[in-house]
């Protein structure tokens, strides 16, 4: 699984460095994407590319989300 650390950068930042980490990302693999809020915008993107992922609220205030692609 690859790993993405994307907090506190502005926007756009993320969301681009997360969506060309998805378009590299070897078939069958994840990503993990360390985020400073909730991408909400992101998740539709996701959806409409076939994408799945789980988000996961971080005890110290940050999100970690797991974008894989369902087999």
């Amino acid at each position: 699984m690859t790993e993405l650390d994307v907090r506190g950068l502005p926007p756009p930042e993320p969301f681009e460095q997360i969506m060309q980490a998805l378009q590299t990302l070897p078939a069958g693999s994840g990503l993990r994407v360390l985020i400073h809020r909730e991408p909400y915008p992101l998740y539709e993107v996701l959806r409409d590319n076939g994408f799945i992922w789980q988000t996961s609220a971080l005890a110290d205030g940050n999100f970690a989300i797991l974008i894989g692609r369902p087999a």
